[in-house]
Order: C-alpha cells, then structure tokens, then sequence
C-alpha cells in the first residue's frame, strides 16, 4: 500500500512546504486538482455531495496543475503527482499533451494522468467545448496523446482530431501512465482499458470490491492481469495500519489522504499541517510498510 497526499483546496503558497514533508513522511505521490474556474453560480449538481453542492468554499486555490508539477517536482527528487481529477476534454488535446509532456520531462517521468469526462456543463460553454461529446473526445484525446508522447513523427485521424506529421519535444521520458476517474460503469471500463483508476471516497469493503470490478474489466478488455495497474480511492473507514493493508491486499494500490484532517482538521496553520504529515508518516505509512514486510 502507497500513500497519495491530497492537495485540493490548499492554499497555494503552502504547496511547496507540504510536498517536501509529504516526500521525507514516505508519501508515494501528490494529487492535484484541476478547475480552471470556479463559477459562482452553476446549474449542474456537483455529483459527489448528496446535495449536490460543492465541497468548497469561493476563496480555494485551483492552481494549473502542470505549472504546479513543474514548480515541486524541482523541490523534491522521489516523489510523483498525478491529477484528481484532469478534465483534459475541456481543452485542445495538443496543448494538453504538450503540459503534461513538459511536466513529465521535467520531473523524471514522476507524473501520472489523471483524467476524467467532468461533470460541470458551465466550465466546459466557458471553454467553448462541447459537454455531450465529452466521453468520446476523451477516449480519442487520450489515444492522441499517447501518440504524441511517443518518440518521432506522430499523424492521426480521429472523428474529432487529426494531425499530418509532426513532432511534440520534449518527449516524457518514458510511458505517461494514465488513470482514470469516475463511478460509473463507463468510466471503469475506460480505466480497465488504462492503467490505473483514481476514485472518490470510499470505505475499506466499497474499494476492495471496486478493485475486483477493475480485474474483471481488466480481462474482459483483454489486458494482463499481472500488468500494473493502479488502484487509487479515499478510504473513509481507513484508521489503524491494519486497516491499510486490509485494502491493499484487497487490490488498493495506493489510498489519497489529508493526513492533517485526522490530527488537526482542514484549516490548521501550515506548521500544525506539517506537523500531522511527519506524524502520519511514523504512525501510519511506516507501520503499513512494517506489517507488509516492506522494511524490518
């Protein structure tokens, strides 16, 4: 079991401090959220609250998430980032490939797609991109720049995009991963076709059983079991290490956290915000690591 330290809704100028203690506390990974706006009126429900309201206030950050990657994968040298959630078919898919792959070089390869269909019909008029279209775009997107990623000449003809021949540098040093996010039976079938899949939040049994979904997609669509593929959820119920592994050897790869919400609650000075990081480290990742037989 790894460890992803979330941070949606943080301030920005405290990114930098929380990803070196993330890296020294034996976080795996980074997750960055992606708005490019926040309306402050929207008519569609935002799908992950009852309400349908959105779990924020109007005075959260919502930094570019490649921009951010850039800026802290030169802070730390271990640590990789993906995004919760990227909604790439809100923008052209050559600009997006073009951000991801800059990141990708400039950290290593430690960087990892996150993407997803969206859900906010008002971002995606403001951007001039069509919302009933969105699943099919980003299936051919992701196909696209996948190619586009790749060393040489790329040509591609799509129902949406298509390209003559030509070069995108710098090229990522290796295979960008790319995980998917959603709930729905589509978009674990889109995942099952990837390489990973980042969810919600989750109880410890809700994700074990997603995880065995994900299998079964996984073979339907013909890919290799034993391939990676990662697992990525929110546990809710998740507290003692114990907990931890339950998940992991129910096929949880890695489990997203505020380690400062189970210490100090969300908006806690930075110094209370680091100080509940180093304190999940020692009583959470290194045990998880223990119980595992990843360290003695």
């Amino acid at each position: 079991m790894d460890f992803a330290m979330v941070t949606a809704y943080q301030p920005i100028d405290q990114l930098v401090a929380l990803a070196r203690a993330a890296e020294e506390a034996g976080f795996r990974a980074l997750s960055i959220a992606d708005h490019v706006v926040d309306l402050e009126t929207v008519r569609t429900p935002y799908p992950y609250t009852p309400t349908g309201e959105r779990r924020w206030t109007p005075d959260v950050d919502w930094p570019d998430p490649w921009v951010t990657v850039g800026a802290l994968s030169q802070v730390t040298t271990r640590l990789e980032f993906f995004t919760s959630i990227y909604v790439a078919a809100m923008r052209n898919p050559f600009v997006v490939a073009k951000a991801v792959g800059t990141a990708a070089a400039l950290s290593g390869g430690r960087v990892a797609l996150g993407v997803g269909v969206g859900w906010c019909r008002e971002e995606f008029e403001l951007l001039e991109q069509e919302f009933a279209t969105r699943g099919r775009r980003t299936d051919e997107a992701l196909d696209l720049m996948k190619a586009l990623w790749a060393p040489g000449w790329t040509e591609f003809s799509g129902e949406f995009y298509r390209c003559e021949r030509l070069a995108m540098r710098p090229e990522p040093p290796g295979p960008v991963p790319v995980w998917v996010g959603g709930l729905s039976d589509v978009a674990m079938r889109r995942a099952a076709r990837h390489d990973g899949w980042v969810g919600d939040m989750a109880t410890v049994d809700e994700a074990i059983a997603i995880a065995e979904r994900l299998r079964q997609l996984r073979v339907e669509a013909g890919r290799d079991p034993g391939e990676p593929f990662d697992v990525v959820p929110a546990l809710t119920d998740a507290l003692a290490p114990e907990d931890f592994l339950r998940a992991a050897e129910g096929g949880v790869t890695m489990c997203m956290t505020m380690p400062w919400m189970y210490y100090v609650g969300q908006h806690a000075p930075l110094e209370d915000k680091l100080a509940a990081v180093r304190r999940f480290g020692d009583e959470v990742i290194a045990p998880v690591r223990q119980l595992a037989g990843l360290e003695t």
